[in-house]
């Protein structure tokens, strides 16, 4: 009798699970996208009364766990090229690949450091003193890949190669500075605005790097919730979203909502 009743009390708690597992919506977004996202995904959620599931880190290691088969239903990139792979991997329906926003790079520090930094090497060397700049790591993270080519670009790459705090995403580094662990970081201009704690002290020139694209995508067989939730991505709303954010919004491919 009691084995009975054990089975009945784990059959009946694991039907909820089973239930919310098919009803869910799950993004893989990169980590600068966090606080726009959220806001959008809570705004849908109050609209809809959908949940919306995200998971957010890096843009190379969410391409990498769609190509060995994670199952989520929508990928938001901060570079065009791990895209582009998530797509040759068969990750990724290619109709559904489109441009969503821009955004841009900048220095931080934290606020103790009061006023601008020049984009020059006594400048940077005399905020950083004897500890490191922190960007993404330029193997793999968009972010640190973009500032990469921008400090190349500046002539300042050779200055600072080997005082240098990597971390595997914006949001990691943008933590760095925010502790106090590194004066200086390099972020994009989103994840600056995200935080009360870091002040912008230099605007990375746009032209010394390649265009900080975002593109967004659906998997392949997507529900309909999904495709609904992909479609709000555009709407009016989560454009205001994005743009109070510190994002611009650069393509509007569904129907205004």
């Amino acid at each position: 009798m009691q084995r009975i009743f054990l089975f009945l009390f784990i059959t009946a708690s694991l039907f909820p699970q089973v239930s919310s597992a098919e009803e869910r919506v799950l993004v893989f977004a990169a980590s600068s996208m966090t606080t726009a996202l959220n806001e959008i995904a809570q705004t849908y959620e109050q609209e809809t009364d959908q949940a919306i599931t995200i998971s957010y880190a890096s843009s190379s290691a969410l391409a990498r766990q769609l190509a060995y088969g994670a199952p989520a239903d929508i990928y938001i990139s901060a570079n065009e090229k791990w895209m582009e792979y998530a797509v040759s991997e068969s990750a990724i329906d290619p109709e559904t690949v489109s441009p969503w926003v821009e955004n841009e790079l900048v220095v931080i520090a934290h606020h103790d450091l009061v006023g601008g930094v020049a984009l020059t090497a006594d400048a940077i060397n005399t905020a950083i003193g004897n500890s490191r700049i922190a960007i993404s790591d330029p193997n793999h993270v968009p972010a640190g890949i973009y500032a990469k080519q921008a400090l190349l670009s500046l002539g300042l790459w050779r200055v600072i190669e080997d005082k240098l705090a990597l971390s595997n995403s914006v949001r990691a580094t943008l933590a760095l500075v925010e502790r106090g662990e590194a004066p200086l970081g390099v972020v994009y201009l989103s994840d600056a605005l995200a935080s009360s704690s870091v002040s912008v002290v230099a605007d990375i020139p746009s032209d010394t790097h390649t265009a900080i694209v975002f593109p967004k995508a659906m998997t392949p067989n997507t529900s309909v919730k999904a495709q609904r939730f992909f479609a709000y991505l555009d709407s009016q709303k989560a454009q205001s979203i994005l743009q109070d954010n510190g994002f611009v919004v650069i393509h509007s491919s569904q129907e205004q909502l």
